[in-house]
């Protein structure tokens, strides 16, 4: 299993294709800083069957965006992200 952590908007087409073409069922995904806003309910994006995508509550918070986020989308606070880490085999950051 692996975490994948993803920092950039939707609006980096490429490095999101990548990134969803990367992930295999049972893997994480876990949207940072301004990947939160690939979170967002009226983003039309295809999540990778079985995979759990999930933002990290800071910034989602420091962005205003915590009303908007997609329903399938949980949040999850800092302690929750370093038990992610250990709990993967390996992390790969998509920036």
């Amino acid at each position: 299993m692996t975490l994948h952590t993803l920092n950039r908007a939707p609006s980096d087409t490429a490095l999101l294709t990548d990134c969803l073409r990367a992930c295999s069922s049972g893997d994480t995904l876990l949207l940072i800083e301004d990947g939160v806003y690939c979170a967002l309910a009226e983003q039309p994006i295809a999540w990778p069957a079985g995979v759990n995508v999930c933002a990290l509550t800071a910034d989602v918070a420091a962005r205003g965006l915590d009303s908007r986020l997609a329903s399938s989308i949980s949040q999850v606070d800092d302690a929750d992200f370093v038990q992610l880490c250990c709990e993967h085999a390996r992390v790969i950051s998509w920036y």
